[in-house]
């Protein structure tokens, strides 16, 4: 496997990512990763880089934003992202997919959600829906916390203040970066104060914040109170190119709760993600097999085999 590590902005994002519009690595064997700098993807990408290894496949991570991912399987630059969180990415991958140009290869995340939360004790004393808010504006100085200008949580929520929905539009959005956006939330707690920032699961917020979803009547981040899809999107034509690849993906998936703990090990205890990747596949074996039903190696032979014995060493 080999890695690639760059800081862009959308304006030069590909090229200063080692992509372009001419697709330089779209036209060979290798699988390219898209990869954003959010722990679960990170690792849920090391666990398929470390089962595709032995099967015979060479990969290829790009750590890159958003955007640039979904720039980059429309130029043919990245051919696999992991990460596709609907509804809050409709923008960017709906009308992609609608062109045929991505594939929606799967559900990679079972029980995933995103909208808003606070502290438990705050939810218990009565802000318990969104509806609550704005009765409560003093306790919040007006303000909800975002982890990052750019992203679709940003924009749901700049997009509800600027329609005053839920009496939202006074209200400003601190957006900071997720790390930010936490440790306000972790500093707030230690003080028993109110705080209004947006959560989702999987991660590690949920083993370790008293914390609550609010109710969202409105469906501000998706029906069901946010009730999200977490995706394996690829690239059509890499598809259609390597229909065991997309066997292999169709079968990648994990719970809420699996995720949430790669996140914890990575994200907050900084474990080398290569290390929980390995720790992950050699703990569940038995999924890992269920995994592989009906993929092969490149060169034809069963994948499971092959598998079990790289892991049971």
């Amino acid at each position: 496997m080999q890695h690639s590590l760059t800081k862009t902005t959308l304006a030069v994002a590909l090229s200063a990512a080692g992509l372009s519009t001419t697709s330089a690595y779209g036209d060979d064997a290798t699988l390219d990763f898209g990869v954003p700098a959010w722990p679960g993807i990170t690792v849920k990408t090391a666990i398929a880089e470390q089962l595709l290894t032995p099967l015979g496949y060479d990969t290829r991570l790009h750590e890159i934003g958003l955007q640039v991912i979904y720039q980059g399987m429309e130029s043919g630059d990245i051919d696999v992202f992991l990460g596709a969180w609907l509804p809050a990415q409709r923008e960017m991958f709906y009308p992609r997919q609608e062109s045929g140009v991505i594939r929606d290869a799967g559900h990679n995340v079972e029980g995933a959600q995103m909208t808003l939360a606070v502290p438990a004790y705050t939810y218990e004393a009565g802000v318990q829906s969104f509806a609550d808010l704005d009765a409560n504006r003093g306790l919040f100085d007006g303000q909800i916390h975002g982890f990052g200008a750019g992203s679709a949580a940003s924009e749901i929520l700049h997009d509800a203040i600027d329609n005053d929905v839920w009496g939202l539009g006074d209200w400003s959005l601190v957006d900071t970066s997720e790390v930010g956006m936490l440790s306000a939330a972790q500093d707030a707690i230690s003080r028993k104060e109110p705080i209004v920032w947006v959560g989702w699961t999987p991660h590690w917020m949920n083993l370790e914040l008293p914390m609550r979803y609010l109710d969202d009547p409105k469906d501000l981040f998706g029906e069901n109170n946010g009730e999200s899809d977490v995706l394996t999107v690829m690239r059509s034509e890499f598809a259609d190119e390597h229909p065991n690849l997309e066997a292999f993906f169709e079968g990648f998936a994990f719970t809420a709760e699996e995720q949430s703990w790669m996140i914890e090990q990575f994200g907050q205890e900084e474990r080398d993600s290569d290390t929980v990747a390995n720790e992950w596949i050699r703990g569940n074996l038995d999924q890992v097999e269920a995994m592989l039903d009906g993929v092969t190696s490149r060169d034809g032979r069963p994948a499971w085999p092959v598998i079990q014995a790289t892991f049971t060493d």
